[in-house]
């Protein structure tokens, strides 16, 4: 029995032995391979490295960009505020020039026409040039500009009668 005993122990050692070798194969096996993705992963680490600087840089590009940006809106901000004062202050004046106007056509329209004495010797008329008028807009944009051009017709016919006039003393 002893000898099936010793028999019986050195087939389990051997079997033992065997599985520990197939288990040594199979760890060395998945340790390469863990290694082989030891590897990937590094690569990995470094392109991701790589992505993590260009997009700092990226972000300080962007960052200059919208501080240009930020100073070119400011900049435009303000000349268009400059402009609405000018139009504004623009647009007052010719609101008293319509004021003048109106005032003067109502002032002409009450009052009567008086007789004028003849002059017994008459003088000889100065020529008198036109001066070019500039162009009225047919239409304007914005709340006043109705009224704008609506004056500045008004005016140019005031002038034009007020050189027919002229035109005809003179003659």
């Amino acid at each position: 029995m002893s000898l099936f005993v010793t028999l019986f122990a050195d087939i389990l050692v051997a079997v033992l032995l065997a599985a520990t070798i197939a288990t040594s194969l199979r760890l060395s096996k998945r340790i390469s391979q863990l290694k082989g993705d030891e590897a990937a992963l590094r690569a990995t680490i470094g392109d991701l490295m790589v992505a993590t600087h260009s997009a700092e840089r990226a972000i300080t590009g962007l960052r200059t960009a919208l501080d240009e940006c930020d100073r070119t809106l400011d900049q435009r901000i303000q000349a268009a505020q400059s402009c609405a004062a000018t139009l504004a202050g623009g647009i007052d004046a010719g609101e008293n020039v319509l004021a003048r106007i109106a005032a003067i056509v109502s002032g002409a329209k009450a009052a009567p026409a008086a007789p004028r004495p003849v002059d017994p010797a008459p003088v000889a008329p100065r020529p008198v040039a036109p001066r070019p008028v500039p162009p009225v807009p047919a239409t304007a944009d914005g709340p006043n500009g109705e009224r704008l051009g609506v004056a500045a017709a008004a005016a140019l016919a005031m002038t034009e009668r007020a050189l027919a006039r002229v035109r005809a003393r003179a003659a």
